[in-house]
C-alpha cells in the first residue's frame, strides 16, 4: 500500500514539473508559431499554435532591417559587446575573487563588505551618475561604456567564485609554494584549471545577462549601426505606423539560438557548478 501511495505521489509530481514546464515555454512557443504568420493571423488567431500557412518570408523580411541595415550588423554588434564583456567579467571576477579568498592584505575585510553592498544598490540608483561621467569622458555613442566595465569584476560573480574557490583545499597552494610557485603560477595553472565548473557558470549567466540587455544599449547608443539585437527587435514596433510582428518575430527566434546553443553545449557545467558552489573540504 505505502509502494502504491509513492508511485503514486511520484507520478503527481511528474505531471505538475510536466505542466509548469508546458506554462514556462509556452510563450517561446507562440514567438516560433508567430514568426510563420502574417499580422492579421497572429492578431486574429492567436490560440492557434500550428500556422495556417508556413510563412519563411518573415525571416527574409526580417533580416533586411531597416535603414539599409540588415539584421547580421545588429547580430555582430551584440556579439562583440556580449563576448568582450563576458570575457573581461570571468577573468576579472577570478581575479578579484582569488585575491580576498588566497592573499591576506590590509583592508580585506572592509573591501569585501564595500563588494557586497554595491550589490544592494539598484541600478538605477547608478544609472544617471554613470551616464554623466561617460559623457563628460566622451564615450557616449560607444561601446566602451558598455564593455570595460565588466573587465573591474562583477561582485555576483565574485562571491560565486569565493564561494567554489573556498572548497578548493589550500594545502594545494602551500605546496605549489614549497615548490618554487609564485602566486600568479597558483592561480593560473592550479586555481583556474579547478575553478572550470565556476567559470563555466558565469561565462553561461553572463552571456546571458548581456545579450539580454536592452537599458544599456538605449542609453549609450546613438548610431542605428551600433545597434544591438535588443534595440532592433524594438524598432519593428512602430507605434505611428504598421508593425510588422512577423518579422518582429522571426528575428525573436533567430536571437534565441546563441543563448540557446550556449546553454546547451555547457549546461551540465551549469548544474555542476551551481551545486558544488559553497561546499568545502
Amino acid at each position: 500500500m505505502y509502494f502504491k501511495k509513492q508511485q503514486f505521489m511520484r507520478l503527481l509530481l511528474h505531471l505538475f514539473i510536466i505542466a509548469l514546464g508546458i506554462v514556462m515555454i509556452y510563450p517561446v512557443i507562440w514567438m516560433i508559431s508567430g514568426s510563420m504568420k502574417n499580422n492579421t493571423e497572429i492578431l486574429n488567431d492567436a490560440l492557434n499554435l500550428v500556422p495556417p500557412h508556413w510563412r519563411f518570408d518573415n525571416f527574409v523580411t526580417g533580416w533586411k532591417g531597416f535603414g539599409g541595415i540588415n539584421f547580421g550588423t545588429f547580430i555582430t554588434n551584440s556579439l562583440i559587446i556580449t563576448v568582450l564583456s563576458t570575457l573581461g567579467t570571468t577573468l576579472s571576477s577570478a581575479c578579484v575573487a582569488y585575491a580576498f579568498t588566497r592573499i591576506k592584505f590590509r583592508g580585506r575585510s572592509a573591501l569585501f563588505v564595500i563588494m557586497l553592498a554595491t550589490m544592494m544598490i539598484p541600478a538605477q540608483v547608478i544609472m544617471i551618475p554613470q551616464y554623466i561621467i561617460w559623457n563628460q569622458l566622451g564615450f557616449v555613442g560607444s561601446y566602451v561604456p558598455l564593455i570595460l566595465p565588466h573587465f573591474f569584476g562583477v561582485a555576483f560573480f565574485i562571491y560565486q567564485m569565493m564561494q567554489f574557490m573556498v572548497g578548493i583545499p589550500v594545502e594545494l597552494d602551500e605546496s605549489a609554494y614549497m615548490d618554487g610557485a609564485s602566486k600568479y603560477t597558483i592561480f593560473t595553472k592550479i586555481i583556474m584549471p579547478l575553478l572550470k565548473p565556476s567559470i563555466i557558470t558565469t561565462i553561461i549567466i553572463q552571456f546571458y545577462w548581456k545579450w539580454d540587455d536592452f537599458m544599456g544599449p538605449l542609453i549609450y547608443l546613438n548610431k542605428p549601426t551600433s545597434y544591438t539585437v535588443s534595440l532592433a527587435l524594438k524598432m519593428f514596433a512602430d507605434s505611428s505606423s504598421r508593425t510588422d510582428f512577423g518579422a518582429m518575430f522571426a528575428m525573436s527566434t533567430l536571437s534565441l539560438l546563441p543563448v540557446f546553443l550556449i546553454f546547451l553545449f555547457f549546461n551540465k557545467y551549469l548544474v555542476e557548478g551551481i551545486s558544488t558552489s559553497g561546499m568545502k573540504a
